[in-house]
């Protein structure tokens, strides 16, 4: 498992995946680093990345982040990086190892949730999910709609 961070570690968060909760039923989350270039790094700390579509595939006993889009560097010349290439993920053997057997054997799938830079170093939050049914998706919009009723209720502002 990656480590706990502790509230007080400053968090400056680049890219979240913000449909992967609404498309997913998130079982399990892991922190994990990047190995990054230089423009990616530089790209990342200008806020250009998108996590919409991208996944982790597991490939001979390691982790890779793909489809994730890190735009070129404004800056850069031409050394700069290719924009969706595979990124290889940071993560101890038997976290990958047990990753590997969740994925395998129960159909479910990596999904990253951010990335974030914590202490200079880029990470990424890695979650074990399974897809939502569509009546599942209706009985979340429906819990959150009869959440915000009882909210508007308590306080009186109808």
């Amino acid at each position: 498992m990656g480590k706990k961070q502790s509230p007080s570690e400053p968090q400056k968060v680049v890219a979240s995946n913000r449909k992967a909760r609404h498309l997913y039923h998130i079982l399990e989350t892991v922190q994990a680093g990047i190995a990054l270039t230089g423009t990616e790094v530089k790209s990342l700390r200008e806020g250009r990345a998108n996590l919409q579509d991208s996944f982790a595939g597991i490939e001979g006993g390691e982790i890779f982040l793909c489809d994730c889009h890190i735009s070129p560097y404004s800056h850069g010349n031409y050394a700069n990086h290719e924009p969706r290439r595979k990124r290889k993920l940071l993560l101890h053997k038997r976290e990958i190892l047990r990753l590997f057997g969740k994925v395998q054997a129960k159909g479910f799938t990596l999904i990253p949730l951010k990335i974030y830079f914590i202490r200079g170093r880029a990470k990424v939050d890695i979650a074990l999910v399974r897809g939502k049914k569509l009546y599942d998706k209706r009985d979340d919009i429906k819990q959150r709609d009869l959440d915000r009723e009882m909210r508007r209720e308590q306080t009186g502002k109808w």
